[in-house]
């Protein structure tokens, strides 16, 4: 569906539609660096590259803007996050073709992405006092006079440090849950879609008149550092893993708590009663989407012996129809990032080396923007395509001889984030015996479309979550109170407790606990 960015009922401040916002933090005096069209190599914008001095200051403007939205309960920001939610709505085309000039990815793909990120919004406003609000507890025996409670409090000011390949979604599950609990955020999007992240704390600014509850801060690695050492209550980063360790040795030296998810090596299992056609079509989507470029896309497959050669004819009649080029029609875009290029090309090189069999693309489906899909089978287990996250448009194929085995393969690897199981019998029990944080049954990466599901993985794919109960309390602390409603019947928590009350309170805990047996 396509949403126009004009009309007049988007007219005012909130919705005016015709140029983009300007910029909460302008490009000042000072170095700055351009983001770039990946399909062209044409120039989208221009950013500050923001110095460690700047970064403290974007800091201390969102903890002192944190006080009012904290202040403003949960209601109140309910309002403002649902009227983001309907500015981001009304601007979808706008934002669309921002994601897709700096990415490269399809107008149709970007706005999917948005899309998602829209309802985890909407999600996250309107749960938000359900999950952090106040709640009563249990108070067991020995507090049985007094009332208890628990509630989660916000952190303060986190810290968001957001990938290029999903620029929308993906910074959008920890800034959204992260404001929802009442925190201030500093954001700071990858060097490859700062574009994208200034157009969306400027369009929060807008809706909250201003306030600097979002901030933006632009740059390389080292503006991402300085935020892990600018006094912030909590960073949340998505990235590769060698970048996340240097994070999170940046945010050691304060003890400054991360959420990390830092990519996988995702597989789909299909089993032998599995629907080919819907498994190959899913195996096909989640691998060469995006270009490949996506954490929780299928690198691998593991099919059944019995259905190996339909799957295989299935699978190559569906991908036959899928080109990368820089026309409009173009079903995937460029590789972002151009250092991943040559990451790409050793991973298919290595894979035919070790006599893997190439059935589409090969060595020289890598090119100098695009990298066509490539597939190929028989792949040894310790190739790196099959061993290190590849992310382009690459798929391994390789025949198990049972469920077993494919449950084997799939959990040898250092990475844990997610995958997808495709069969009837059997499908449910392949899916729990897998080591990953979510797994999809007859489709993929469908948990990432539900706001009310944690995300996240194991391993080097990292700890803690988004999304869900969980990604609100992931940005909170628990804070948790007693209240005497009456005198207690034995007084514990005195000077004045004698012999008496302590030979009460052992026979009472000997009648609630010490049960009819004892060991000799």
């Amino acid at each position: 569906m396509s949403v126009s960015p004009t009309g007049p009922e988007m007219s005012g401040p909130l919705f005016g539609a015709g140029e983009p916002p300007v910029s909460s933090l302008p490009v000042r005096e000072g170095p700055t660096f351009e983001s770039l069209d990946p399909r062209t190599g044409d120039v989208v914008g221009e950013h500050a590259i923001h110095s460690a001095e700047e970064v403290e200051a974007a800091v201390e403007k969102a903890r002192l803007a944190a006080i009012w939205w904290r202040d403003i309960g949960f209601e109140g920001r309910k309002e403002f996050l649902l009227q983001w939610r309907s500015v981001i709505t009304r601007r979808l085309a706008q934002l669309s073709h921002l994601v897709h000039l700096e990415t490269g990815k399809p107008h149709g793909d970007a706005q999917l992405e948005i899309g998602l990120a829209i309802d985890h919004v909407n999600w996250a406003a309107k749960n938000a006092k359900k999950v952090l609000g106040a709640s009563s507890v249990s108070s067991g025996v020995f507090a049985i006079n007094h009332a208890s409670s628990v509630r989660y409090n916000p952190l303060g000011v986190v810290g968001v440090i957001g990938p290029w390949n999903y620029p929308v979604f993906t910074p959008l599950g920890s800034i959204t849950y992260a404001l929802a609990a009442g925190n201030g955020v500093v954001f700071k999007p990858s060097e490859y879609t700062p574009g994208v992240g200034r157009w969306l704390v400027d369009t929060f600014t807008e809706v909250v008149g201003g306030r600097p509850v979002l901030q933006l801060v632009t740059g390389y690695g080292e503006t991402g550092a300085a935020l892990c050492r600018a006094g912030v209550d909590k960073v949340a980063f998505t990235g590769s893993a060698n970048t996340g360790k240097r994070v999170m040795a940046a945010c050691a030296e304060n003890l400054v708590p991360v959420v990390i998810e830092a990519g996988g090596k995702d597989s789909v299992i299909v089993d032998e009663d599995a629907d080919i056609a819907a498994a190959a079509e899913g195996a096909l989507w989640s691998s060469m989407s995006n270009a490949g470029q996506t954490c929780i896309g299928a690198e691998r497959v593991y099919v059944h012996r019995a259905i190996f050669e339909p799957f295989m004819a299935e699978l190559l009649e569906q991908a036959r129809a899928v080109t990368a080029h820089a026309a409009p029609d173009s079903l995937i875009g460029p590789i972002t990032m151009p250092s991943q290029l040559p990451i790409i090309q050793r991973h298919i090189d290595d894979a035919i080396a070790k006599g893997g069999r190439v059935v589409l693309g090969g060595s020289d489906a890598v090119g100098e923007r695009f990298v066509q899909p490539t597939i190929i089978t028989h792949v040894p287990e310790d190739s790196q395509a099959v061993t290190e996250e590849t992310f382009g448009p690459t798929l391994v194929v390789n025949p198990v001889d049972d469920m077993d085995e494919a449950v084997q393969l799939t959990n040898a690897t250092e990475y844990g984030l997610a995958g997808s199981v495709y069969g009837k019998r059997r499908a449910v029990s392949i899916a729990e015996r897998v080591r990953s944080g979510m797994t999809s049954i007859n489709a993929v990466a469908m948990f990432a479309g539900v706001p009310s599901l944690p995300f996240g993985g194991v391993g080097q794919s990292g700890f803690g979550r988004i999304h869900g109960p969980d990604g609100l309390r992931e940005f909170t602390y628990a804070k948790a109170i007693t209240r005497q409603r009456f005198k207690p019947l034995l007084n514990l928590t005195s000077m004045q407790r004698d012999e008496s009350t302590d030979k009460n309170a052992a026979l009472l805990i000997n009648l609630l606990y010490g049960g009819r047996k004892t060991l000799r």
